[in-house]
């Protein structure tokens, strides 16, 4: 059988829990071989709090207990400067081959913005795509550039037609309804308060002891 790897990409700055979970459900639907979980130079986003090697360090604590193998993957990082994630795809699926599994991961709300990503279209040459619902952010095409949305019709298919085949397809899935935010929490940090129920303990003991999020 192919090997499936789940890809999680994302500022984490923080992670959150709404993070964890989202790969947790996706690797045990997918029953994924492998999590990879991609730190961002973004170039969408204002500048970020924490340096890249924090980042790293608190990812490796949020899903340190996960059951799933877990890879932290530093290639965007390690390029030092923002990229897109159609050359963060090429380079993992040179790396794994034409056969296997690649599913990109991420929430509705990037899902409204899918069409300003980088040569988008290609992106289905590459991997499938699982989208998970979050509050406030519909699925429906009312919501979304008509243009993706049809795509993402058009290719709908089961998680396991997704770990089958290697790329091209997509799912939905409105089971996971997380509504967290790394802006959010960044927010609640800086006002004197403690997500206790957002963040990971283990993170939110790194961010104390390293000051971070704080005025």
């Amino acid at each position: 059988m192919n090997r499936c790897i789940a890809l999680l990409g994302g500022s984490f700055d923080p992670v959150h829990n709404g993070h964890v979970a989202l790969g947790a459900h996706f690797a045990a639907l997918l029953q994924a071989d492998e999590l990879r979980v991609i730190p961002a130079l973004p170039w969408q986003k204002t500048a970020l709090v924490a340096t890249p090697e924090q980042r790293v360090a608190m990812l490796q604590l949020a899903f340190q207990s996960l059951p799933c193998k877990v890879t932290i993957d530093r290639q965007e990082l390690d390029r030092g400067t923002a990229t897109y994630t159609i050359d963060t795809l090429r380079a993992i699926r040179t790396g794994t081959g034409p056969q296997a599994s690649l599913v990109f991961l991420m929430g509705a709300d990037q899902l409204q913005r899918f069409d300003t990503w980088h040569d988008w279209r290609s992106l289905f040459d590459l991997a499938h795509f699982c989208v998970a619902a979050r509050p406030g952010f519909e699925l429906d095409a009312r919501h979304i550039p008509s243009a993706v949305a049809l795509e993402f019709q058009r290719r709908l298919a089961g998680p396991a037609e997704l770990h089958a085949q290697p790329s091209g397809l997509t799912y939905i899935d409105a089971s996971l309804a997380l509504d967290v935010s790394a802006t959010g929490i960044r927010a609640a940090l800086q006002r004197g308060q403690e997500p206790d129920s957002l963040i990971p303990g283990v993170v939110l003991d790194y961010i104390e002891q390293h000051n971070l999020y704080k005025n």
